[in-house]
Order: structure tokens, then C-alpha cells, then sequence
């Protein structure tokens, strides 16, 4: 019979076929005492299989690139902590196995972040699969992941870990099903690079029987167990239908009447770039140059490595804009050079901004760098600063970018409900804003972006948070200045002509996502935007806002 489940969509299309799980956890260590004389020999098989798990991390992010190669950097960086690889030796010395030494000592980390106010709570879910991984290489057993298949199937987890998703084979993993994760989880960000269908947080995934027929719609967060032929002949015309519309809609993004919504990319690094410009990005709104710096964690890279960097990036757009958003280090991107490690609640205290200029130097460097990159290109280069609560935080970076000699536009990133709530304030230092919605839903709902339990408040379509956006672009607008969105919730077809409705004048995503919000901007004037807008905001719930901003452009 057939059944309806609902999740959190967020990778669009329509997968059809059987369900394979991912493989169990690492069983528990036992608690065994080792005799003296043959504890010697732990620490070396401790050392050994730490550098193993993190070299293999590493060589799949280099198979990877893109923003998965700096997910998977940054989870071999986690292996080789070295205060916790001190506390894995201490262990040993009094008699721990090197693997029960391993289990422990992470899993006493993991205890530290939950302490910490939750905030990493994303990170403990990368946190366990490098403690599995290396557990599994001192056992001798197969690590857990992805199963083996000749046959195309739809992957069902608890959650995801990056170095799983980042490899997945779009031929064989129609799409994937997780229990936990959110919007903005890294398994959903890597199933959107992908193109892969996805549906996230939904509880009870992990009871579908292997096997089970079921059709995985990443759009609306619908799962069908057991759909009879007519409901996959309607959901397969539907999604040839979408692919027909997406190969017809080329050129700049704009509304059916001729309003112009310039369509960006995200981008990690140079090596997003060639899905951007294949996806017929216009630019690049939201350039993330943590890359740079997560090769290691003790110094900063040096101007000559960032000014080739960056100048890769600035090539591939001549004449385009090209947004790069300087260092967002602190929280869940610890750097040990810059950010302190005793913060009581990470999320709320040194970070981005505030975390730069604390280091003026590194700042400094990054924007001379940014300033040589653009040397005698015609790009239309801006830079913008994470983080950034207030005037006083906007100043402050406008004085820092006019004493590097950066020729751009300073821009101010809007992620704390303070600087949306004083937008007109910010905007007397800087030439634009740009709307992180992923952390402005976070720091907006006190809800951690990583933390499926809180998801409901993590939906971008929250009246609340489109009550923010609109506060930002209403400023922007009275300033003759420009207002972008360069957080997830642009990537949502339907919530891109909501935000146009607001008054947004650019929209960046992955590069996946481009195609669908063109084509969908296509179909509807201005006008038919603002009047979703409007329905949208007017509602009392994220799912009443979608319902009635559908309402409205299906003319119902």
C-alpha cells in the first residue's frame, strides 16, 4: 500500500527505485587491559592508522575539489588534532588498546562540543565517522558506507558523512534519504553540488525495509513508499517536464516582464568555477575563501598563494561580478592561529568579522591580495565582510579595505538580525548588502544550523525571517543600493521570485540550482513576485507561507 512521508527537501528532482542502507556503525571496542609489555607497541598502531584515515580523507577531496575537498581537508585536520591524539597516548598508558584509546578519547570530544552550547553539534556527526574510520582500520573490518550495488538504487541513512557524500556516483545513487541533517548540513550543500536528489530529516527513514520501492521528490520533501505506476508515470512526466523547461531557459536571470535578477554562484574555490560558468552563472556572489587557510590550521597562506587564487576566480568572469567574502573563520571553521579554544558558546562570540579584526595583519594581507588578483582585469570586483552586527563593524572594514588600496566595492554581509534591523545604519559605510539566510534563520531562531531536531526553524520560508529580508531590501532600495541573497534559501525556485517579490536584486546559489530558479523566474511578472511576497509574509507558518505564495503564482 502506498504511503506518504515528508522530510526536508534540499536537492531538487525526483529519484524512482529500491532502497539500499548504509552499512552499520563500528561496533564498541571492548574494554580490555592490555599486559605492560606489549603496550609499547599502541601508540605507533594509534599514530599509524590516524595518518592512514587522514590521508585517505584528504586524497578524496582532491578527487572531489570543490567545496567537498574543503569539507574533507577540514575532517583530516579533525584526525589529526593533536591534543586529542595526547589523549588517546594518555589513555594507552594506562592500559587502554589503542582502538578502545580512540573510541574514548573522541568520545570524550564529542562530549566538550555538546557542552559548548550545541553549536558544533554539526561537526560531531564528521567528528564520529573519522573516530569510525580509524576504529574500523585498528579492528581490521570493513569501514561502513556507501553498499555495494550493480544497480541503481535510493540511499537511506542516518546521516551522512562528507567523506561518504562527496563520492557518491550520481549514476548509481539516485538520490539519498537521511534521518538527521538540515537544510544547511554539509550532506545537504554536497547533494546539491551533486545534482542529486535529496529529502533530509526525516525521522523513521531507517525502519524502510531494504528493498522498498519508494520515489524521493527533493523538492517538496515528499517520500512514496510503494508508489503504484500512475503515481510514477505522473512524478517521472513532472520531472521531464522541469528538465525541458530548465534546457529552454538560457541567458541573464529575470522576471516574463523584463526585471533583471542577476543569477550568481557560490563557489568554494577555483575548482567550482567550470560548473558556474557551464550552469551560465552571470558571476559570483558568494566566493568562500576558507579554502585557502584549512591547508593548515597554525598559519595563514601567504599573499603570493592568495593572489593566484583568487585571480583563477576572477579570469573565469571578465566583466562579471565577482562577490568574494573575506576570512568567516571561528564557531564551526576553528583555525588554531586565530581563534581562541575556551569559548563557552562559539556561535557567539569571536567569529568572522570580529575574529579579523582582532588579527589586522591577516585582514590586511587578504585584502592586498584581493587588490593584486584584480589588477588590469575588467572584472567587477566586491568584497564583503562576514558577521557583521552593526555601523561601527562596517566602518571598520571599509577603513581597513581603503588602507589595503582595494579598488571594489565594500559590501557588508547581513547574517545577525541587528544589522537587518539597522540596515540603513550599516549601509552609510558600505555599497551593498548581502543576505546570509543561513545564519541570519539561525541567530533569528536560536536554532544551530546543523541540528535536524530544530529544522522547522531552520525553513527559510519562516515569515519571521522573510520579515528580516524585506527590512534589508527596503533599506537598500531607499539608499539606491543593492540587497543579494547568497544563503540556501535562493536556491528554492518558488522562494527566489518571493525574494525578488521583496525587493532582492541578485540571488546566488550552487551552481545545481541555477537552472531551476531561472526557469522558474521566466514564468512570472514582477509584479505576480510582490504579490507572493506578500502572501508569504502575511502568513503564520513556513509551510502556510509556501502554500500561499504557490497559491499565488498558480493563480488559484
Amino acid at each position: 500500500m502506498e504511503t506518504t512521508l515528508r522530510g526536508v527537501g534540499v536537492s531538487h528532482g525526483v529519484a524512482i527505485g529500491e532502497v539500499r542502507h548504509m552499512g552499520t556503525a563500528v561496533l564498541e571496542p571492548p574494554a580490555k587491559q592490555i599486559p605492560a609489555e606489549d603496550a609499547e607497541r599502541e601508540p605507533g598502531r594509534a599514530r599509524k592508522a590516524v595518518e592512514a584515515v587522514a590521508a585517505d580523507l584528504m586524497a578524496r577531496g582532491n578527487l572531489a575539489g570543490g567545496e567537498a575537498q574543503a569539507v574533507l581537508e577540514a575532517q583530516a585536520m579533525m584526525a589529526q588534532d593533536p591534543e586529542l591524539m595526547a589523549d588517546v597516548e594518555r589513555r594507552i598508558t594506562v592500559g587502554s588498546t589503542a582502538e578502545r584509546a580512540v573510541y574514548d578519547a573522541f568520545a570524550a570530544y564529542r562530549a566538550l562540543l555538546a557542552g559548548a552550547g550545541e553549536y558544533l553539534a554539526g561537526r560531531v556527526a564528521d567528528l564520529d565517522d573519522v573516530r569510525n574510520r580509524i576504529v574500523a582500520r585498528l579492528l581490521g573490518v570493513p569501514m561502513p558506507g556507501v553498499p555495494d550495488s550493480d544497480e541503481p538504487y535510493v540511499l537511506i541513512a542516518r546521516d551522512l558523512a562528507p567523506a561518504d557524500t562527496a563520492l557518491l556516483d550520481p549514476t548509481l545513487v539516485l538520490g539519498f534519504v537521511t534521518e538527521e541533517g538540515g537544510p544547511t548540513s554539509h550532506s545537504a550543500i554536497l547533494a546539491r553540488a551533486l545534482g542529486v536528489p535529496a529529502v533530509v530529516a526525516l525521522p523513521g527513514a531507517g525502519e524502510l525495509p531494504e528493498g522498498t520501492v519508494v520515489a524521493v521528490d527533493g523538492s517538496t520533501g515528499e517520500i512514496f513508499v510503494n508508489p503504484d505506476e500512475e503515481k510514477k508515470a505522473r512524478l517521472s512526466a513532472e520531472a521531464a517536464e522541469r528538465k525541458a523547461a530548465l534546457a529552454a531557459a538560457t541567458g541573464p536571470g529575470a522576471t516574463s516582464d523584463g526585471h533583471k535578477v542577476p543569477l550568481l554562484a557560490n563557489i568554494g574555490g577555483p575548482a567550482d568555477v567550470p560548473a558556474a560558468v557551464e550552469a551560465g552563472a552571470e558571476g559570483v556572489g558568494l566566493f568562500r575563501t576558507e579554502f585557502l587557510f584549512l591547508d593548515d590550521s597554525e598559519n595563514a597562506p601567504s599573499e603570493e598563494k592568495q593572489v593566484t587564487a583568487y585571480r583563477q576566480v576572477l579570469e573565469a568572469f571578465p566583466e562579471g561580478r565577482v562577490v568574494v567574502r573575506v576570512l568567516d573563520a571561528g564557531a564551526d571553521k576553528p583555525l588554531d592561529f586565530l581563534t581562541p579554544g575556551d569559548e563557552p558558546n562559539p556561535a557567539l562570540g569571536v567569529r568572522g568579522l570580529r575574529t579579523l579584526l582582532d588579527h589586522p595583519d591577516v585582514l590586511r594581507t587578504q585584502l592586498t591580495a584581493l587588490a593584486k588578483a584584480a589588477e588590469g582585469l575588467p572584472v567587477y570586483l566586491e568584497v564583503m565582510a562576514p558577521m557583521v552586527a552593526d555601523r561601527a563593524d562596517a566602518k571598520a572594514f571599509a577603513d581597513a579595505c581603503r588602507e589595503a588600496g582595494l579598488r571594489a566595492k565594500f559590501g557588508a554581509m547581513v547574517e545577525i538580525p541587528s544589522a537587518a534591523l539597522r540596515a540603513r545604519s550599516v549601509l552609510q559605510e558600505v555599497e551593498f548588502l548581502s543576505l546570509g539566510t543561513n545564519d541570519l534563520a539561525q541567530y533569528t531562531f536560536a536554532a544551530d544550523r546543523q541540528v535536524g531536531a530544530v529544522s522547522r526553524l531552520q525553513d527559510p520560508w519562516q515569515p519571521a525571517l522573510l520579515d528580516l529580508v524585506a527590512l534589508s531590501a527596503e533599506a537598500a532600495k531607499a539608499e539606491g543600493k543593492s540587497c543579494g541573497v547568497c544563503g540556501e534559501a535562493a536556491s528554492d525556485p518558488l522562494l527566489a521570485c518571493v525574494l525578488t517579490g521583496l525587493g532582492v536584486t541578485s540571488l546566488s546559489m550552487g551552481a545545481a540550482s541555477l537552472p531551476y530558479v531561472r526557469a522558474t523566474l521566466a514564468k512570472f511578472t514582477l509584479a505576480q513576485c510582490e504579490r507572493a511576497a506578500a502572501a508569504a509574509r502575511a502568513a503564520e507558518s513556513a509551510e502556510e507561507a509556501r502554500n500561499a505564495a504557490q497559491a499565488v503564482l498558480s493563480g488559484e
